[in-house]
């Protein structure tokens, strides 16, 4: 029987190497919250990735720094458990805000794995000691800039480019991208700024050979996405439709879909996110993790739960020195021959929390004790 004696909830911010740009945002320095879950003298670290502002979802940072001070850290704290899933029942009450939810379970799930001796993928019940590494290229609004951007990573072995698009920047990127580097691993993310009206537009991207289109229409809607897949070859893959286990069955069983992306924050953590990946392994879907722009921390979570055998396709786990100059643990996440991240091999997250870069980068913080 375990019990949290302390918790310490910090705001970090990390300037980006270069702002991300996506078809509803745009990051330069990137907002993030970091759980330090304490008991008996270890610590466990978790990640709470809301963006700034609410397009993404529902959360920002302001909101999750919020529910989590006053209702999910006061859920936890002192009280007795065993495992992670008894603290993640805890926090069930508390309805939605997922990502503040996400960071305090992750960061269980590592203080848990390190308790245990055990790697935080050997916890979750994964299988690789690699994973495969996609990366996600923001919208430059320029075909030339976008080409350089696509050859650079296609030069540093990436296994899966993902774009960014939206009306206006759609077909014309995707063409270009083609007719200069042929066949590659490409998909296109539409952060859902599309409506049905605009099935023409997007049945034009069959003809390019895309793995997938992500998220094409509204956050919130499952019926439009199984008129709009009927219409499509390329496959659906959904991101911001699945904040459950409950939508992502519904989703395939509309025929909403033909992918699901899991990210742990959008769903509330990796207890929810490993039982979609269930799911989608039971029912052949092809499934892959997501990320957040997160920090090394969240970074080490992401490849934990992607070592688990269903996730079949890359995610969006790019090393470390894609984003950041300096990131908040060693050794920092590299790219591998091959375009693998290799997994850790210590115990909990596997990798060290660098406390100085930590501190530097902390806005504000506030520690809890019974």
């Amino acid at each position: 029987m375990y019990r949290l004696d302390r918790i310490v909830l910090r705001e970090v911010a990390l300037p980006l190497k270069e702002p991300f740009v996506s078809g509803v945002s745009r990051v330069d320095v990137r907002r993030l919250l970091v759980v330090e879950a304490w008991c008996g003298g270890v610590c466990g670290y978790g990640e709470s990735s809301p963006l700034s502002d609410p397009y993404y979802t529902e959360e920002t940072t302001e909101t999750a720094w919020h529910v989590l001070e006053s209702f999910l850290i006061p859920a936890v704290l002192g009280r007795p458990w065993r495992s992670p899933a008894d603290v993640a029942a805890r926090l069930a009450p508390v309805r939605r805000h997922f990502m503040a939810k996400a960071g305090l379970e992750g960061a269980v799930w590592d203080l848990y794995a390190r308790l245990q001796g055990l790697p935080l993928s050997r916890a979750l019940g994964g299988t690789r000691d690699r994973i495969p590494s996609g990366i996600a290229v923001g919208i430059t609004g320029d075909l030339a800039a976008l080409g350089e951007r696509v050859k650079q990573a296609l030069d540093a072995g990436y296994a899966r480019v993902k774009i960014k698009i939206k009306p206006g920047w759609d077909v014309e990127p995707v063409r270009y991208l083609r007719e200069r580097f042929g066949d590659f691993p490409l998909m296109a993310d539409a952060n859902s700024t599309y409506t049905l009206q605009d099935a023409h537009r997007l049945k034009e991207l069959d003809a390019y050979g895309l793995i997938m289109i992500e998220q094409p229409l509204a956050w919130d809607d499952l019926v439009e996405h199984a008129r709009l897949q009927q219409l499509l070859e390329t496959p659906i893959c959904l991101d911001e439709s699945i904040p459950s286990l409950a939508a992502a069955r519904a989703a395939l069983d509309l025929g909403s879909c033909r992918v699901i992306n899991v990210k742990p924050g959008r769903v509330g953590g990796l207890l929810e996110a490993m039982a979609i990946h269930d799911l989608c392994r039971e029912r052949g879907v092809p499934a892959w993790c997501g990320g957040m722009l997160e920090s090394g921390i969240g970074r080490a979570h992401l490849v934990a739960l992607a070592s688990l055998p269903g996730f079949t396709l890359p995610g969006d786990i790019s090393p470390s020195g894609r984003y950041w100059e300096r990131d908040i643990v060693e050794p920092p996440f590299t790219l591998l021959p091959g375009g693998e991240i290799a997994v850790p091999s210590g115990p909990g997250i596997g990798v060290a929390v660098d406390r100085e870069a930590l501190e530097r980068c902390t806005v504000r913080a506030r520690a809890f004790a019974p």
